[in-house]
C-alpha cells in the first residue's frame, strides 16, 4: 500500500517572442493564457515574410535559476531542415520536439513555406515529459530559443517554468483527485 504520494508538477510562469529582424518575421502573437489556477497555455504564431526557408538553424538552451539563471544540461544547435529528415539523429533534439510537435506546425522537412504556429501548449503535455521519462529536479527553468535563416539571427523566444513536487496523502488518488504523474513511496 501507498502510505507517501509525490506528485510531480509543472507549471508556466512566463513566454517572451522578439522579431530581431522584422523584414523577416513578426509575431502576430506570443502568449502565455492562464484559463484557471491550474490550466495555462502558450500560443505564438511567427509571420514569416520571407518564404521559403530552405536553410535554418535554431540554438536552443536549458537554464535553471540558482542565484541567477545558470546553464543547465543543454545547449544545442541544430540544422532544422537535417534534423527534420532524420528525428532519430539527435535523441536531445527529439525529447525537446516530441513535447511540442502534436500542437505545432512544424512538422516536415524544408522548404518551410508558411507561417509558424504553437497553438495550446499546455503544462500538462510537458509534465509527463519531464517527470516520468527524463525527471528534472524541482527549481526554476527558463529556456531560449535562437532562430537563424541563411546564417543570419531572425528571431529569438524565452519561456519561463517552475517544477516541484508535492507530497500528499494518498487518499487523494482514490478519491481521483489527483492528476498523473504520481511517483508512490512507503516510508
Amino acid at each position: 500500500m501507498c502510505k507517501l504520494l509525490i506528485v510531480c508538477r509543472v507549471e508556466f510562469t512566463n513566454i517572451k517572442c522578439e522579431a530581431v529582424d522584422k523584414e523577416f518575421c513578426t509575431f502576430e502573437y506570443c502568449r502565455l493564457k492562464s484559463v484557471n489556477r491550474t490550466y495555462k497555455y502558450i500560443s505564438l504564431k511567427a509571420r514569416i515574410l520571407q518564404l521559403p526557408i530552405t536553410n535554418a538553424k535554431v540554438n536552443g538552451a536549458l537554464y535553471q535559476r540558482l542565484n541567477g539563471y545558470k546553464p543547465f544540461l543543454y545547449n544545442i544547435t541544430l540544422d532544422c531542415c537535417k534534423f527534420f529528415k532524420n528525428q532519430k539523429s539527435n535523441p536531445v533534439a527529439s525529447f525537446f520536439y516530441d513535447t511540442f510537435k502534436e500542437f505545432s506546425n512544424v512538422n516536415h522537412s524544408c522548404p518551410f513555406n508558411h507561417d509558424i504556429v504553437l497553438d495550446k501548449l499546455t503544462a500538462e503535455s510537458i509534465n509527463h515529459r519531464v517527470t516520468n521519462i527524463l525527471p528534472f529536479p524541482e527549481g526554476q527553468y527558463m529556456f531560449k530559443l535562437n532562430w537563424n535563416v541563411s546564417g543570419i539571427n531572425r528571431m529569438r523566444s524565452a519561456g519561463r517554468c517552475d517544477a516541484f513536487e508535492l507530497v500528499l496523502p494518498p487518499v487523494l488518488m482514490m478519491m481521483k483527485l489527483l492528476p498523473l504523474p504520481v511517483r508512490c513511496f512507503s516510508c
